[in-house]
């Protein structure tokens, strides 16, 4: 394995078992992903991205395969990695800060180094003067930004997203959008996230994996050969149309994803 892979999955499958036998979800996966890489996963309904994502995450067991995060299997919860779900999942009763801080109360983190970083999350995610506030006073995206600002406070190497913003507003979506693109950059952290947009895939990242239909396999890799620094108005590009005309093909090919 490279050095500077993190992440690296080698023939991981993942079959379930049901009353009417085993039902497959994914088919043999290889890939890898980069320390600092953001890498998105886009594909159907019901593929498996999901399913990946918690593979990676320890939250399930695979089938089969080798999958490693820095160079050791992954057994179990990971400790280096934060998880950001499409649903906030703060607590209504706890303020911004109390929520972000749950994530230290949880893992026996010393509180005062904890407070020191929230501080710090908080000024970066442009939550400043919300941190006494409750949920329900936010948005949905400073509410998701909250859960940003949690899943960061250990410290992780990993962020994993499962469709974090598919349940805001489009306009909110495309800021939040630029938001996750400026604290990636500021955090430096892995990021794999999981969604159904392609715009949002090739305009947050370095490479897009493209899912099958299930059971899921990958069908394509691209690389995404755009700007560092994005704006919204790279949506409206050349070369931001040609990539999602690329990946978009893969969904009218009979219904089926080219192999």
């Amino acid at each position: 394995m490279s050095p500077d892979v993190l992440i690296e999955a080698r023939g991981v499958t993942k079959t379930y078992q049901a009353k009417d036998g085993p039902v497959e979800s994914l088919k043999p996966l290889d890939f890898g992903i980069r320390r600092g890489e953001f890498v998105s996963v886009v594909g159907p309904s019901g593929c498996g991205k999901s399913t990946l994502l918690k593979m990676v995450a320890g939250l399930l067991p695979i089938t089969s395969g080798t999958l490693t995060l820095a160079g050791k299997p992954i057994d179990g919860p990971q400790k280096d990695v934060g998880i950001v779900f499409q649903s906030a999942v703060l607590l209504a009763w706890r303020t911004v800060l109390d929520n972000i801080l749950l994530q230290a109360e949880m893992r026996h983190l010393p509180m005062a180094a904890a407070r020191a970083r929230a501080a710090e999350l908080v000024a970066m995610a442009g939550l400043q003067g919300f941190e006494g506030k409750y949920p329900w006073q936010l948005s949905g995206g400073m509410q998701q930004r909250a859960s940003i600002c949690r899943a960061l406070l250990h410290d992780p190497s990993v962020l994993l997203m499962d469709e974090p913003f598919g349940a805001l507003d489009a306009m909110t979506r495309e800021k939040m959008n630029l938001e996750l693109r400026r604290i990636w950059s500021a955090s430096k952290k892995t990021v794999m996230l999981i969604t159904h947009s392609i715009p949002e895939a090739i305009f947050l990242s370095d490479r897009v994996i493209v899912m099958s239909e299930r059971p899921g396999s990958i069908a394509a890799v691209y690389d995404i050969d755009l700007p560092a620094e994005r704006s919204l108005d790279l949506m409206g590009s050349p070369a931001f149309a040609a990539y999602a005309k690329t990946v978009r093909a893969h969904f009218f090919s009979q219904g089926i994803l080219d192999h």
